[in-house]
């Protein structure tokens, strides 16, 4: 039997960063990581956009505006102190048509309130931004986006986790959990002072068998890119439209990557499991069940414009729609080079069963005996060490309270 202070489930950012924080915060801690994968970030953290956000998507009142900009800036230094590339390319967010230019006064107003620098440039400047970019009457330009390598900066958040001394379980799930141990499926009992739930798609389920979570499911939605080996080099910035306010998702856009290539989309399908990486790979029929029970309070919400988001991204699935949907965003751009399919990655999105809506911000719930990271999605990459601080200062919060 094993016993250590901190146990920390999921070895994706948000876990690393955690474990991290708790050791650096507490050098005299133990801290164990366990993960079901033979290794780190093998799902959405080492799957996403590898995009920093600047932070001017979110409502000033969210948890996601108040850890982006900094997370932002602490995710480049990491970057920097630890070797790993990053580039500070920049965004711009273009206008499809006139009807769209109070949504990008919107983004201007939570971008000033939420203290990320952003301008409005007309459709001159734009030019001399993004050459490649097309807007109606103005567009908003976001100096302090950037990008890197999801995979090279998890190996190095690993690297440094070892560094400071975290230890490592892989190839283990937890299938049994009490207040203070966990049993694995490699049969051992793992006993801990304080329990950390970052399992990002299972993290619902975790939580409950502690008593957290209760009116939350995970709902997974798949994100497909296509790249376009011939026209590398040739995008300065990343190119995204303005977004549909209703929904937590951004829409297709081009990326560029730290090496220069570029890439359209992703999509947003719904998935009916939560590691359903293709039609039959990760297909469970309990997940199937257990999803679809969810769709009817889903279709029906109030809170989102559900059936405009199916119209918009079932058809996603063909390419050729896709890559039309791109083609709005630039004519400049031939998007019949993007003929590479990339790895595609599944967002954990959590969904309120109790009200019928997705959650928009993080979500985390806890006591003093456990912390369960529920919500943890985009920009969760870019804040993963302000996050990790933030659950930790919760933590400390909580066990000194006890």
């Amino acid at each position: 039997m094993a016993k250590y202070d901190y146990l920390v489930l999921g070895a994706g950012v948000v876990g690393l960063s955690i474990a991290i924080e708790l050791r650096t915060r507490f050098p005299k801690a133990s801290v164990h990581v366990l993960e079901k994968e033979s290794g780190d970030s093998m799902h959405a953290s080492g799957r996403n956009s590898g995009v920093l956000h600047a932070g001017f998507y979110y409502s000033p009142d969210s948890l996601k505006a108040k850890l982006t900009v900094d997370g932002n800036r602490r995710l480049k230094e990491f970057c920097q102190t630890e070797g790993v590339p990053v580039v500070t390319c920049g965004k711009v967010v273009v206008a499809q048509h006139g009807d769209q230019v109070p949504l990008l006064l919107e983004l201007k107003r939570r971008g000033d309130a939420n203290g990320v620098e952003l301008d409005l440039v007309d459709e001159v400047e734009l030019r001399k931004l993004e050459p490649l970019a097309e807007t109606k009457e103005v567009a908003l330009w976001s100096p302090n986006t950037a990008v890197s390598d999801p995979k090279a900066v998890s190996k190095a958040l690993r690297t440094k986790a070892q560094r400071v001394g975290v230890s490592f379980e892989f190839e283990t799930q937890v299938v049994r959990l009490g207040s203070h141990f966990a049993t694995t499926s490699t049969g051992q009992r793992i006993d801990f002072d304080h329990f950390v739930n970052a399992a990002g798609l299972y993290s619902d389920k975790i939580a409950q068998m502690q008593g957290f979570g209760e009116k939350y499911s995970m709902m997974p939605f798949i994100g497909l890119y296509h790249y376009a080996p011939a026209l590398k080099g040739t995008l300065k910035r990343h190119i995204y439209p303005t977004p549909d306010p209703r929904n937590p998702f951004l829409g297709v856009h081009f990326t560029r990557t730290v090496d220069g290539s570029v890439k359209v989309g992703p999509t947003a399908i719904p998935l009916l499991s939560r590691e359903q990486y293709s039609v039959l790979q990760g297909l469970s029929a309990r997940e199937f069940m257990e999803i679809l029970s969810n769709y009817p309070k889903f279709i029906t919400s109030g809170h989102h414009d559900v059936w405009s988001l199916v119209r918009t991204e079932l058809p996603k699935l063909s390419r050729s729609h896709l890559l039309g949907q791109a083609k709005k965003l630039s004519s400049k751009i031939d998007v019949s080079k993007f003929n590479v399919f990339g790895k595609p990655g599944i967002r954990a999105q959590l969904f309120d069963r109790s009200l019928g809506k997705l959650e928009m911000d993080f979500v985390v719930e806890g006591d003093s005996n456990s912390t369960h990271v529920l919500n943890a999605v985009s920009p969760g990459w870019t804040t993963c060490l302000s996050f990790a601080e933030y659950v930790v200062d919760g933590i400390e919060a909580r066990q000194g309270a006890r």
